[in-house]
């Protein structure tokens, strides 16, 4: 068996209907990939899941906290490149196949990202947040510009057009913790934007590797309704913009809310 360079650590939190399906797409990857499971919150449920696919089970003692939860499945991957993987979402069997052809050509890579498509009521399709965010990232279709700290940034200007879960991330290369940010909601933009300083560059596999689920009980649906989002999200769009614009064209940013509607 070659030796693994990719950990996909899974997140799991209290008792997900959609966790299974979750592990078993990343069971089921075509190419070699090392899994975990870590949580703050244990429970017979996990202990069972994990045992079930005899993937190894890390508890963090202490308070959950998706910040301290993520950088937990960070520390606990042993490999170069670690996937944080959300528990109710899916990847594509070719999610680590194509991941690890990337990075192979790109080694130096801080993180590296893929296209996705969002699973609403159960079916796999598109909406117009997820098209308008693929137009967002398409400065990085080129490889000369995952290379400029400029366009790494400023692409992300215009709302976090990055999914989280799709992301990979160079451990190598990171100094001490993955995520940093004093955010709660925009934490992953903050982390997608902090790292666009960094000299190394992006990598975007521009393939639909990766489904997000929209649900009822998705965490940045309860963000958005007490307001942690907005406040978030102003917070990011000031490091790009004026306020005047901000206030212009925020409210027309806000139509992406709707997804949870």
């Amino acid at each position: 068996m070659k030796p693994k360079k990719h950990t996909f650590a899974i997140c799991a939190y209290k008792e997900s209907p959609h966790l299974e399906t979750c592990i078993q797409s990343v069971v089921k990857q075509n190419a070699y990939s090392n899994i975990i499971m870590c949580t703050s919150t244990p429970s017979d449920f996990l202990s069972n899941l994990a045992n079930a696919y005899d993937i190894p089970l890390f508890i963090r003692e202490g308070k959950s906290d998706i910040q301290d939860d993520w950088n937990f499945c960070c520390e606990k991957a042993q490999t170069e490149w670690v996937t944080v993987t959300h528990q109710d979402d899916i990847y594509d069997e070719n999610y680590a196949k194509e991941l690890l052809l990337e990075i192979s050509k790109e080694p130096n890579a801080i993180m590296a990202f893929t296209d996705y498509l969002p699973i609403k009521n159960g079916r796999i399709g598109t909406d117009l947040n997820s098209r308008m965010k693929r137009l967002f990232r398409t400065p990085m279709r080129f490889k000369v510009l995952r290379h400029n700290k400029f366009f790494k940034k400023y692409f992300q200007g215009f709302g976090n057009a990055i999914s989280c879960p799709s992301v990979a991330y160079n451990k190598s290369l990171i100094n001490g913790k993955v995520f940093t940010s004093p955010l709660k909601f925009a934490l992953d933009w903050d982390t997608f934007v902090k790292f666009a300083g960094y000299n190394e560059p992006f990598i975007y596999i521009h393939k639909k590797l990766f489904y997000y689920r929209i649900h009822e009980e998705a965490t940045s649906k309860s963000f958005t309704e007490n307001n942690i989002r907005v406040n978030d999200e102003m917070y990011m769009f000031r490091q790009f913009w004026p306020n005047w614009l901000i206030k212009i064209g925020f409210k027309l940013y806000q139509r992406s809310y709707k997804t949870y509607d």
